[in-house]
């Protein structure tokens, strides 16, 4: 396969992941708001217990396989050795069964012991309703891994779809019934988080009736494959480093939250009640941070069996395009959306945070500062991923704990400043994610051959998103004059985004940041490349 047909593969892969997140992410707002007002407040702490313990387990088991697995299938495929591509597959999925089997077992069994012991001994049932989830996603993980080490993304991404669809239908179905029926808030939300349960049960079998002809369909390899134990070791060496990176993250996550709240009662002296109202706003605005990041993911994604398989291959200048057209696409999509979020993030907050008064202007400020961590986390996570691609998925661990726990200091120093108060946490989230940023880009310099210009790519849109911010600005500020402040939510910051996304689109072809080369790689690139005259 020729090296633009790679790389093609690459940009219809991360194509195909974006639109199933934006599914997703709708779905997911269609699901969580009234599933609120059905099972309540109580109801909806439960759901969200029992899914804080399924993530934990999840994360252990899940974290980093799919990515090792991803990428030892695509250097088999790469050399023709399709009997390795068989051993990776089975023993991918003899470890994730196991792990999956073994976290389902502990949340069914100790479903009432983890619920006493986070203090919401209701929850119990909606715990056990998710355990057998982890060893249902154990398959759909072993599947997914399966896929992208083909570059094939559209079963993950029909699968994703898929999941939201019956998590909505399913989880809504059962709260509704079973609040009606027995009228019981921990029952009612067992049958919410029930729904996910299901959800990811289905995914599997959808998964394996694409799996099936796939997995028939390889050819007959002539090669030896290694032994289960050699290619277990190889799966974990990767696995291993990611999975460490991810769950200390989590942890520090946890740790942070722990420092702010302590800082807010003690150091800040605010009440509880007022500090887990702060706590509460930064979650909101948490929620809407992560919804542009998500569409940095599935790049990150893609790019690992794309470079894998040309590295493999020896094909040095075809690594070098496929990082830097990533990078483009990244700096894209993030660098709009940060100065987007940042411009609006009053009529942001008030249209989905439904925030007025005091509590908008904090939410307002927590928004702003945020923002610039969208292009931050957007070079974090490709910088990531192509270090994983080169074999180097220690170095990302070692910068992500490092300035997170340099992270944690100025999150303590900072939120303990009455002046402050929260606003510290987010500053030391810009804080810890340059510095990782930086770590990242200075480590890719020195480990990484054929340097690829990283940071000019990621930069590239920085004049059409100055240009579509002035657009953005102008119109709110229009907008504002004619409606006031307390015009219609939807038109303050619908109006503004519109405009800016038309031109933004308009200044990102004038001023060539995309070209016509970058059109033919993607879905209907021809079209699109025709119809925008490039």
């Amino acid at each position: 396969m020729s090296d633009n047909t790679k790389k093609q593969t690459f940009l219809h892969g991360a194509a195909l992941l974006a639109m199933a997140t934006a599914v997703v992410k709708l779905i997911g707002a269609f699901y969580k708001i009234p599933l609120k007002g059905i099972i309540g407040d109580q109801g909806y702490g439960y759901f969200m217990t029992a899914y804080d313990v399924y993530s934990v387990l999840l994360l252990v088991s899940t974290a980093g396989l799919p990515v090792a697995m991803s990428r030892m299938i695509s250097q088999a495929n790469a050399l023709g050795n399709y009997n390795q591509v068989r051993r990776v597959y089975k023993t991918a999925r003899a470890i994730f069964l196991g792990l999956g089997l073994v976290s389902s077992l502990f949340m069914v069994l100790c479903s009432t012991w983890l619920a006493e012991n986070l203090e919401q001994p209701n929850a119990a049932y909606a715990i056990a309703a998710l355990g057998p989830c982890a060893l249902f996603m154990g398959l759909v993980s072993t599947f997914r891994g399966f896929f992208q080490g083909h570059g094939n993304m559209r079963p993950t991404s029909s699968s994703q779809m898929l999941e939201a669809g019956i998590k909505l239908l399913i989880g809504l179905g059962l709260a509704w019934f079973l609040m009606g029926r027995y009228q019981s808030v921990p029952v009612a939300a067992a049958g919410a988080i029930l729904g996910v349960t299901c959800s990811c049960l289905l995914s599997a079998v959808f998964l394996y009736s694409k799996f099936r002809p796939a997995y028939r369909e390889l050819p007959l390899g002539q090669d030896t494959p290694r032994s289960f134990g050699a290619t277990a070791k190889s799966l974990l060496a990767i696995a291993v480093p990611i999975t460490v990176g991810s769950a200390g993250l989590q942890l520090l996550t946890v740790l942070e939250q722990k420092l702010y709240m302590g800082q807010l009662l003690t150091a800040c002296g605010f009440s509880q009640d007022t500090a887990d109202t702060m706590k509460g706003i930064y979650s909101m605005t948490m929620t809407i941070y992560n919804m542009p990041c998500s569409f940095i993911v599935p790049i990150a994604i893609s790019v690992i069996p794309a470079i894998t398989n040309q590295l493999t291959l020896q094909k040095n200048d075809g690594v070098r395009e496929t990082e830097e057209s990533a990078a483009r696409i990244a700096g894209l999509i993030s660098l709009p959306c940060a100065v987007g979020l940042g411009l609006l993030a009053e009529p942001i907050m008030s249209l989905l945070g439904g925030y007025t008064g005091e509590k908008l202007v904090l939410a307002t400020n927590l928004m702003r500062i945020l923002s610039v961590c969208v292009f931050l986390y957007a070079i974090i996570q490709y910088t990531n991923a192509l270090m994983q691609a080169h074999g180097y998925a220690y170095i990302p661990v070692v910068n992500m704990l490092a300035a997170g726990v340099v992270k944690l200091g100025v999150v303590y120093l900072l939120t303990g400043n009455p002046q402050l108060g929260i606003i510290g946490a987010p500053l030391g989230s810009v804080l810890g994610y340059t510095a990782i940023a930086a770590m990242n880009l200075v480590a890719i310099s020195r480990v990484v051959p054929q340097k690829p210009a990283l940071l000019r790519n990621f930069l590239r849109p920085v004049l059409p998103a100055g240009i579509m911010g002035l657009a953005v600005y102008s119109v709110h500020r229009g907008v504002l004059a004619l409606l006031g402040a307390e015009g219609s939510r939807v038109l303050l910051c619908g109006l503004p985004i519109g405009a800016g996304a038309a031109v933004y689109c308009v200044a990102v072809v004038l001023f060539k940041v995309i070209t016509r080369e970058d059109c033919q790689l993607l879905p209907k690139g021809d079209k699109l490349a025709k119809l925008l005259k490039l």
